[in-house]
């Protein structure tokens, strides 16, 4: 297989909260462990460092924030520097009656081509289920698990959500 473009992972959703608060969402830990990670280590900030846990599943991330755009724009570099390094962006659109079109896009996979296309699955999946989780919290302050639950059989022995 010989991949001839970049592959683009990409998710997006109308969510019906103005940008500030979508974008609040993912910078803010406190309130992106209500929909997709377990922890981090600190708020999203340009040049700054952080490390995004997944307590379910025992596994952590660090992430290189390279660029924000309050209410606008994030990029960070995740996991540079590894096998599975790439680059994550979110556009927060805004939309008519106070609504946000969230469109998180992953790029720059590594590796040999079937590697790079099991990456753009495997983060589009991830993603989706994302953005998804974002919009029943934003929208309607529901916690659906969807991230924990799509490995049920990878989760931590002992493992309480909070």
């Amino acid at each position: 297989m010989e991949v001839t473009q970049p592959l683009v992972a990409r998710a997006a959703m109308l969510i019906r909260r103005p940008p500030p608060d979508c974008y609040e969402a993912f910078v803010d830990p406190a309130i992106t462990s209500k929909f997709w990670f377990s922890a981090g280590s600190d708020r999203l900030d340009a040049g700054r460092q952080v490390i995004w846990t997944w307590g379910m599943y025992g596994v952590s991330s660090t992430v290189d924030v390279k660029e924000l755009v309050p209410g606008h724009r994030i990029v960070i570099d995740w996991d540079a520097g590894t096998e599975h390094a790439s680059i994550v962006e979110w556009l927060f659109v805004p939309r008519a009656g106070g609504a946000t079109f969230v469109d998180i896009r992953n790029h720059g996979f590594t590796g040999e081509p079937d590697k790079q296309v099991q990456q753009l699955v495997d983060s589009t999946d991830g993603f989706s289920l994302v953005v998804a989780g974002a919009k029943a919290w934003l929208e309607h302050g529901l916690k659906l698990r969807l991230v924990e639950d799509r490995h049920p059989d990878m989760l931590v022995e002992g493992w309480k959500p909070r």
